[in-house]
């Protein structure tokens, strides 16, 4: 009998639904997500040979490094969304390979140079 009741009073009452978990959502993976190292204050020497470097964040070296000789290492990682570092092509610097930087805007290529010949499209 409780489970007819149960099943009328969910037809006629709405009830406010239950958070599921008190926990933040986690930021989506990014496919290139890197990290680099940033040495602390008394960084060993592999930690500055390594200070600039990216690396995927899957592929990073663990620290303290293998190498580190600090009994309390203080490096950390900084992380990036991309392992690339500035621009990578000539364009996106403002540079025209083809010596045009504007849009093309010519209306359509002609198939031939005579008058008989018709546009292509």
């Amino acid at each position: 009998m409780a489970t007819i009741i149960s099943r009328t009073r969910g037809l006629f009452v709405r009830e406010e639904p239950k958070p599921t978990s008190t926990k933040a959502t986690p930021k989506p993976v990014l496919k290139y997500h890197a990290v680099s190292i940033e040495p602390g204050h008394n960084c060993c020497h592999s930690a500055r040979m390594l200070q600039g470097t990216r690396f995927l964040s899957r592929e990073a070296p663990a620290l303290p490094l293998k190498n580190c000789v600090n009994d309390e290492c203080t490096c950390h990682y900084a992380h990036h969304d991309d392992r690339r570092t500035g621009a990578r092509r000539a364009r996106d610097m403002g540079v025209a390979v083809d010596g045009w930087l504007e849009k093309d805007l010519r209306v359509g290529a002609v198939r031939g140079r005579r008058k008989t010949d018709k546009p292509s499209g």
